[in-house]
């Protein structure tokens, strides 16, 4: 089973994120995959977590997912290097950061940095990183692929606004990709 923990802030679109990847992988990638959030009340800009579980069986648990194959931070204030220790024996963390050197000091094949806000800007006009992050998860991971993703935006997205995900998801995928070619 692939688990996969998403931290953002409300409005960031965490959850979001979550149930894109997981209805990409269950239409359009042949496995079984949940998404779920948790938070209560909180405003817009409080911290939130979302969840997926993916895998080749029906998936039952809803629990909370505490060892994580991945980490995604969309707003970088909620890293924490105890994060590491939350991650399975070949885990790692993908975060959005434009200071790639402040996280040099961490084993590369641990923790993957992109910058999704400036890809988000640009493209969208908002620094709403979720599908930025979306497409740095799925080019470090292999669990879908990116063909799979672009259809599942679809079930969700439509016009315009599904045009400009699909090109920042693209965006950070060939970022993501290079980086760790």
């Amino acid at each position: 089973m692939t688990e996969i923990r998403w931290h953002g802030r409300g409005g960031q679109g965490s959850f979001t994120a979550s149930k894109l990847l997981g209805v990409s992988v269950a239409l359009y990638g042949g496995k079984y995959a949940i998404a779920f959030p948790s938070f209560g009340p909180e405003r817009r800009g409080a911290p939130v977590l979302a969840f997926t579980r993916i895998d080749g069986k029906k998936i039952y648990d809803r629990s909370e997912i505490r060892k994580c194959d991945f980490i995604v931070v969309l707003d970088e204030t909620l890293f924490s290097e105890s994060f590491f220790d939350d991650l399975k024996e070949n885990g790692r963390i993908i975060v959005n950061s434009a200071d790639k050197e402040f996280y040099a000091k961490y084993d590369s094949k641990r923790i993957t940095v992109v910058d999704a806000s400036s890809v988000a800007l640009e493209i969208l006009g908002k620094p709403i990183t979720n599908t930025a992050m979306l497409g740095a998860l799925v080019a470090v991971s292999d669990i879908v692929d990116l063909e799979a993703v672009e259809k599942g935006m679809a079930v969700f997205l439509k016009g315009e606004l599904l045009k400009k995900n699909i090109e920042v998801v693209q965006r950070t995928f060939l970022q993501c990709r290079e980086a760790v070619s």
